[in-house]
């Protein structure tokens, strides 16, 4: 089978397409790029919380070790901006962390990280998928993992710690621990579960355990996965906000007290007003095809620059290597900002929000409410529909042909088609259409100045499309 990578990595169903031996081939296409591009490369590796994780992790290295390259892995499992993180720090020439991020348990994945601490980028993975053999002859049994230590090809790397003493130096930590407010955390039964656990003892937690099936949910921060959440936050009565990570704790959704989700529009709203308006950063802002339109109603108010870019965190870390970026993110809950790596990373939000919270002390609402004052309010939605492949192909046909110029009683003004296909409608509101780059779905998502608006639109629009 061919393997390729898609917007965030390889992807495939555990024992069915995602086996020992292809990742064994990956990892084969992987030591030829460092062999190519490196004297002497090392390699950080790292595993989430999903099934056989270990496993997969320990053939990775193997592959690597048997073909010269030093290996430095991780200690249980980690998220993957620690595997990031770590790349950068210690300083080795690519990072590879075993995750499927938000997909359901079924996947797992294998994502590959620069010598920067961030995602490959686009040429990197191109030339990866272009050395992946058709087959291999890796025996897993052939050699153990404590053989290669001692022979001084892997070292044990403690990644967590490393993560936390590096938010230790870059937040005021103390402030949020000794705040009158108080914060909850849902880890969705993610890696980013431990972290918090350190570095906040105090946070109220909620699905905060170890279970590689994540209980048959899938542990993407949006709010149709979040229900059990907020109805536990309504229950406590007392949380000023709460922070929510995926499965690897690289994307972030947040709630306010009362359960009302907060999506990653809004954070990226507040996380450019705060870091522009209250903390004085320089530069400009980058953001995916799929983000609010009140991202550049904003810069337009401060007079930044903005760049929109194609969906995937790799089209925005690559602009973040060469400019100064404030704030790069995208819809889909990855952001970055300035004086971090180039990274998506949901837990780092997540403190900076909560530590404008307290140096403020204004309440997420207050804050929220700010932006709007600015801005206006609006609302975002998507649904992501599983359609049969001859239909989902039918209606990307008449996308290419622009074929669609209303929906119901909304008329096309415009098309951008960057990355998928945006209905503009009027200044304020949109629809667009895109197929999924890593599962069999097709995306649908539309802005409003309200959420029933945003609910109306996207019915209007699937009323057209599926009939």
């Amino acid at each position: 089978m061919d393997i390729k990578f898609g917007t965030d990595g390889w992807r495939a169903i555990i024992a069915k397409e995602f086996t020992v031996e292809n990742v064994a081939r990956v990892t084969e296409g992987v030591c030829m790029y460092l062999k190519n591009h490196f004297d002497n490369p090392s390699v950080v590796i790292g595993y989430d919380c999903r099934f056989a994780g270990d496993l997969f992790a320990k053939t990775a290295a193997k592959v690597f070790c048997e073909n010269g390259i030093f290996v430095k892995m991780a200690i249980g499992y980690v998220s993957t901006p620690m595997v990031s993180l770590g790349t950068l720090k210690l300083k080795a020439s690519i990072g590879v962390i075993v995750t499927a991020s938000h997909n359901p348990s079924a996947y797992s994945g294998y994502k590959l990280k620069g010598h920067y601490g961030g995602p490959l980028l686009e040429e990197g993975i191109m030339e990866v998928e272009s050395y992946i053999p058709d087959s291999t002859d890796f025996n897993f049994d052939s050699s153990s993992i404590e053989e290669w230590k001692e022979r001084g090809f892997i070292e044990i790397v403690d990644l967590e710690t490393l993560y936390c003493n590096h938010i230790e130096t870059c937040f005021d930590m103390d402030a949020i621990r000794n705040s009158n407010m108080i914060f909850a955390y849902d880890a969705m039964y993610g890696s980013g579960q431990n972290v918090i656990k350190r570095l906040l003892p105090n946070v109220k937690r909620f699905r905060c355990e170890h279970n590689p099936h994540f209980y048959g949910i899938s542990p993407e921060p949006i709010m149709r996965n979040l229900g059990p959440f907020s109805e536990y936050i309504k229950a406590e009565g007392d949380i000023d906000c709460a922070l929510v990570n995926d499965g690897d704790a690289d994307r972030i959704g947040m709630m306010d007290g009362k359960g009302n989700y907060i999506d990653s529009h809004h954070i990226m709203l507040l996380l450019i007003n705060y870091l522009y308006k209250y903390k004085g950063y320089k530069g400009k802002i980058a953001t995916g095809f799929s983000s609010t339109v009140k991202i550049k109603q904003l810069c337009d108010y401060y007079g930044l620059d903005l760049d929109v870019v194609h969906i995937g965190f790799k089209h925005i870390c690559g602009i973040m290597l060469e400019e100064e970026i404030i704030m790069g993110g995208e819809e889909s809950g990855g952001i970055a900002v300035q004086g971090h790596i180039p990274e998506r990373d949901g837990i780092w939000i997540g403190m900076v929000i909560w530590e404008f919270m307290v140096k403020s002390g204004k309440t997420i609402e207050e804050l929220i409410q700010e932006v709007y004052d600015l801005v206006g309010t609006f609302a975002f939605e998507r649904i992501d529909l599983t359609l049969p492949q001859e239909l989902k192909e039918s209606i990307i046909a008449k996308c290419k042909a622009e074929e669609y110029h209303q929906f119901g009683e909304y008329k096309v003004e415009r098309l951008e088609n960057l990355d998928g296909y945006k209905y503009v409608l009027s200044e304020s509101e949109w629809v667009m259409i895109r197929p999924s780059g890593t599962e069999p779905v097709l995306r649908t998502y539309a802005e409003s100045s309200t959420q029933e608006g945003a609910f109306k639109i996207l019915k209007a629009c699937h009323d057209v499309i599926l009939n």
